[in-house]
């Protein structure tokens, strides 16, 4: 099964999410894929300065 059939997150979602596109998250999206792939919040995103800043 892929991981946006287990998270119920369409493959364009996360695309935009892999891509760095993504303005924002909701904490239970990123629950579900911690969950799915077995890992913490820090090891599938990080901070980078200057990026998106208001």
């Amino acid at each position: 099964m892929e991981l946006s059939e287990k998270i119920g997150v369409s493959n364009v979602n996360l695309s935009i999410l892999k891509t760095g596109k993504a303005r924002a998250i909701r904490f239970s999206t990123l629950e579900k894929i911690c969950k799915a792939l077995e890992c913490q919040p820090g090891d599938i995103i990080k901070y980078e300065k200057g990026r998106h800043e208001f």
